[in-house]
């Protein structure tokens, strides 16, 4: 018994009864399928493995035993129906890219132009095929083509659906997004990886990143401030996976916010006066929770005859202010030379006289640098930290100070911490979807070695969940009067003592 059937045996334990009735020509045939042993010694030697080296045969099944039905997956083909006319679309797409191929990075033709072309030649390339379509379905499907060429594929309808707020390509053929704040799987499938490879290297092209193999993960956004973040294999185990979190075409406003339960007017009013009056605030948050959107809506609040310095790793804050300037850090290019990091970024604002620097997020070294321009004159500065919690932020803010490498002792990065940042507002994802300001923590200084914190708005979660399982619960006053409330007041900015005060609930009134 050679290897092959050694195999199967153990497989099978019916194999050995099977290889005794069966006739010894059957099992010595020449035409059967080549052994593991020939798929393996093909391989030693250099050679393409066979198929069968990968897809080893089934086990044989044994004598008297009925065949068993394939097993189906409805859920997958009723998810993802095969398109007729994949085949036709791929053919048609190769054409246009050797028709136009090197128009494509033309800097001279606009986006309108571009498609205008592409559309044009696309008609004649499926009026070629002679496909008996009608004129609805021809022009659906040069904009399949269209889209799939010049466009994002499958993921441009759920671009424009303005129910998706993010789109999450696990691999090219599992879509999922978040709708209300609840993650679905889409029926949308890109035709295979290399269309999906295509589309992120136009995503990041247009901002002048680059992917591939030395450089497999990338953040970039689109051209309306959507933040991208892809990565591909070897990194990728399953294949490319591209994450797309949509940004409002308009921006966010605070009344918006209210709306969505995200804070309550007494929080608006007091960051409102907060911003005004040049305290310092970060914005701390887990992972998708808004913290961006947040701070874009903080940031409205910054009066109109300042100059903002905005910097980030992708530019995605939507600042409605004219006196702004965007500046966004640069990764190495491909000899590994060139990188422009957040923290020179920041070293460098410092000499563009401005008044406020708002950073997207810090997450590393640059931190300390965030914190000296605070402590130097450059009062209102904003910026978002990954944290849980108030206390948490003030534990990570450490942390990357330590990062920056200047051995500093632990007591003295406090010290610059508890006189640079003036609020913390901690936002959150709850169950049911919604992000809401749970915190507006006061950072009050140092008692001893320890950095004290005061909440003057806590969200209050004894109501519970209502019937469709949303929290009922607000955010609430603590009743401490915080002391920026003394900082505010000496800007000449009127802030109602009730709001700091449960108790008080039915003055609140004259503000709502």
């Amino acid at each position: 018994m050679n290897l092959n059937d050694r195999l199967n045996a153990l497989r099978n334990p019916g194999f050995a009864d099977l290889e005794r009735e069966l006739a010894p020509a059957e099992l010595s045939d020449s035409s059967a399928e080549p052994s593991r042993e020939a798929a393996f010694d093909s391989e030693q030697s250099g050679a393409a493995p066979t198929e069968a080296f990968f897809h080893p045969p089934m086990p044989t099944r044994p004598l008297g035993v009925a065949p068993t039905a394939p097993t189906v997956d409805l859920k997958r083909e009723h998810s993802a129906p095969a398109d007729p006319l994949a085949a036709v679309k791929e053919k048609a797409a190769q054409e246009l890219f050797v028709r136009i191929g090197a128009r494509m990075n033309d800097s001279s033709l606009t986006e309108q132009q571009l498609h205008a072309i592409a559309r044009s030649e696309l008609a004649e390339i499926v009026a070629a095929e002679q496909l008996a379509l009608s004129t609805a379905e021809r022009n659906r499907l040069i904009d399949d083509i269209g889209a799939d060429v010049l466009g994002y594929g499958p993921v441009e309808p759920l671009l424009e659906d303005p129910s998706v707020s993010e789109i999450m390509v696990n691999r090219f053929d599992q879509i999922y997004v978040e709708r209300h704040g609840k993650l679905v799987e889409t029926s949308h499938r890109f035709t295979g990886e290399p269309q999906l490879r295509r589309v992120i290297e136009r995503i990041v092209s247009r901002v002048g990143r680059r992917i591939d193999e030395s450089s497999p993960l990338v953040d970039a956004r689109l051209e309306d401030g959507s933040r991208v973040n892809a990565i591909i294999p070897p990194l990728a185990v399953n294949g490319s996976s591209l994450t797309i979190r949509k940004f409002a075409g308009t921006p966010y406003t605070v009344d918006d916010l209210m709306r969505f339960g995200t804070m309550t007017r007494e929080v608006a009013t007091v960051l409102d006066a907060a911003v005004r009056a040049k305290l310092n605030i970060i914005v701390s948050g887990g992972t998708g929770t808004g913290k961006t959107t947040l701070l874009n809506v903080i940031s409205a609040f910054i009066p109109a005859d300042e100059r903002i310095v905005t910097i980030e790793d992708a530019v995605e804050l939507q600042l409605q202010q004219q006196h702004v300037v965007r500046l966004e850090s640069r990764p190495p290019n491909i000899e590994g030379r060139g990188e422009i990091t957040i923290r020179d970024l920041v070293r460098n604002s410092l000499r563009m006289r401005p008044d406020r620097i708002v950073v997207g997020e810090v997450r590393g070294a640059e931190s300390l640098d965030m914190l000296q321009a605070m402590n130097t004159g450059h009062e209102g500065s904003i910026s978002t930290i990954h944290a849980n919690s108030p206390r948490d932020a003030i534990a990570r803010l450490e942390t990357l100070v330590l990062m920056a490498g200047m051995d500093l002792p632990l007591r003295a990065i406090r010290e610059q911490i508890s006189s640079a940042v003036d609020i913390i507002v901690q936002i959150t994802r709850h169950k049911d979807g919604v992000r809401r300001v749970t915190h507006v923590t006061e950072v009050h200084g140092m008692e001893g070695e320890v950095i004290t914190l005061q909440d003057a708005f806590t969200f209050d979660y004894s109501a519970g969940f209502d019937t469709e399982g949303r929290l009922r619960g607000r955010i609430q006053p603590t009743g401490v009067r915080p002391r920026f409330a003394e900082r505010i007041a000496d800007h000449g900015i009127d802030l109602p003592i009730a709001l700091f005060h449960p108790e008080l609930r039915e003055i609140l009134g004259e503000i709502r």
